[in-house]
């Protein structure tokens, strides 16, 4: 049989070595027409597009990316799966190009600040999960003593919340207990992430908020932010003066005013990272009507100039990667019947969507393919300590793929959501891009809108399942 008449993965034993061609392949290095080698779950080599693999060869009708990684999903299971569950959450994942996600460990009941809350999640997840995930711990102001053992059983890192997480069993911290968690988390050389707005020096006086989103986001404004990732910076470098090298990463920013204090801790040396998400990227507050709950988020939604100066942040090099924060909750709680956006919960839903909604806006802004790579996918990985083996097209690396079409287009609509919860800010927006098929360790998960053989996702565990590398930065 020749190269050009396999065109079905139903025609090869994925079993065996076997091969994938394509014209457009994304490589850490660039873009080429390659041939990509795989055995054993990984890639075994890169060859040129004309030579001869030694085994059977798939052709790929569209661009062949490593699939993305996903470092922050809120999944909420156990405890709230009415919110979602780790079952819906990895379908739209993989309907997203999405092959590895990292759950954020709160909104689930227990919240996942000690050791035994991880067990109970690991056990939630059994038999369940259609990707391969990771896990983020969490440092409150009630957990330090229980961090070493959090830690040891297995989890990326931490997150930590400077001001009330919406959640009363997940408490906040204040600037004293930041930095006592952070020092555990530089000795165990892994990120502490920070969800980073501090509202105590400065109140706002905004009357109820109701319906008006410009109320709302007067209510929680850019020097909340500001201030929360100054305090992290004043922290990092107190830890600095002890002798440690803590890391540090902020999560959605949406405030662009906080670029240049980030600059300068870098210029300083500190191990700070940032990330932003799709919907600070793609939305903008002038945009947004009162009573459309469905856009709230904490830290919000700002203008469009805002906006503006983030994906500049991204070319520049500052801000790190783009990640869904997908954080569902039951419509009953968005209060979509009343409007009320003081009342909604905050969060956007939009999981399987990022790869198609950062596509639509950034190549009109200039990023190619290869760039948007490195943000969703390479970046993400090697954040979480999931670079070695997760987000690239490489000798060695897990065969985690996703076929990509970048010129046709899709409308979201409730009937192409696979998350549990069929609402999102973007329904009835077209986007240009589409997920062909996902792929998780050289077998193919997703296809053409299907799922294909059985949920297999592994739960990736540091000093568990793998080893983290030393140097990841």
């Amino acid at each position: 049989m020749s190269a050009s008449e396999i065109t079905s993965t139903s025609k090869i034993d994925l079993n065996k070595p076997f091969a994938l061609r394509a014209k457009r392949v994304i490589t850490p290095q660039g873009e080429q027409a390659a041939i990509v080698v795989v055995e054993n779950e990984r890639i075994q080599s890169i060859l040129a597009y004309e030579a001869d693999p030694g085994c059977p060869l798939l052709e790929i009708e569209g661009v062949l990316m490593p699939a993305l990684v996903d470092s922050h999903v809120h999944v909420n299971e156990p405890g709230r799966t009415d919110w979602e569950g780790f079952d819906t959450a990895t379908h739209a994942a993989a309907a997203g190009g999405i092959a590895t996600l990292v759950d954020m460990p709160l909104n689930c009941v227990p919240v996942t600040i000690s050791d035994a809350a991880l067990a109970a999640k690991l056990e939630a997840v059994d038999s369940k999960i259609w990707v391969d995930c990771g896990y983020w711990g969490g440092a409150t102001a009630d957990n330090l003593a229980d961090l070493p053992d959090l830690l040891k059983a297995g989890v990326l890192g931490v997150k930590s919340f400077t001001i009330h997480s919406g959640i009363d069993e997940f408490q906040a911290v204040d600037e004293q207990q930041l930095k006592d968690a952070m020092r555990h988390l530089a000795n165990a050389e892994l990120p502490h992430l920070v969800h980073a707005e501090l509202d105590i020096h400065c109140q706002p006086e905004v009357e109820a908020i109701g319906r008006s989103y410009s109320r709302f986001l007067q209510s929680r404004p850019r020097q909340w932010e500001n201030d929360a990732i100054a305090m992290v910076i004043r922290v990092m470098r107190a830890l600095r003066e002890e002798g440690l090298t803590p890391r540090a990463h902020i999560v959605h920013l949406s405030s662009s005013d906080a670029i240049p204090m980030i600059t300068q801790a870098r210029d300083e040396g500190l191990l700070l990272t940032v990330e932003t998400c799709p919907h600070y990227l793609t939305l903008w507050s002038e945009d947004i009507p009162d009573g459309a709950t469905l856009y709230k988020c904490c830290p919000p939604i700002r203008e469009n100039q805002n906006r503006d100066c983030l994906w500049q942040g991204l070319k520049d090099g500052v801000i790190d990667f783009i990640v869904s924060d997908h954080s569902p909750c039951t419509p009953q709680l968005k209060a979509i019947d009343s409007g009320d956006i003081g009342d909604a919960w905050g969060g956007i839903s939009a999981l399987q969507f990022g790869l198609a909604l950062i596509w639509t806006e950034g190549q009109k802004r200039g990023f190619d393919l290869t760039q948007i790579t490195r943000l969703m996918a390479q970046r993400p990985a090697e954040i979480a300590g999931l670079g070695a083996f997760k987000g690239q097209i490489a000798t060695g690396y897990d065969a985690d793929f996703c076929v990509f079409d970048c010129t046709a287009t899709q409308t979201v609509t409730a009937e192409t959501i696979k998350h549990k919860h069929k609402i999102s800010p973007y329904l009835g927006k077209t986007l240009q891009g589409k997920v062909l098929q996902t792929w998780l360790r050289g077998k193919p998960i997703y296809q053409h809108d299907e799922y294909t053989g059985e949920a297999r996702g592994k739960s990736l565990l540091r000093g568990h399942t793998f080893t983290l590398p030393k140097g990841i930065q």
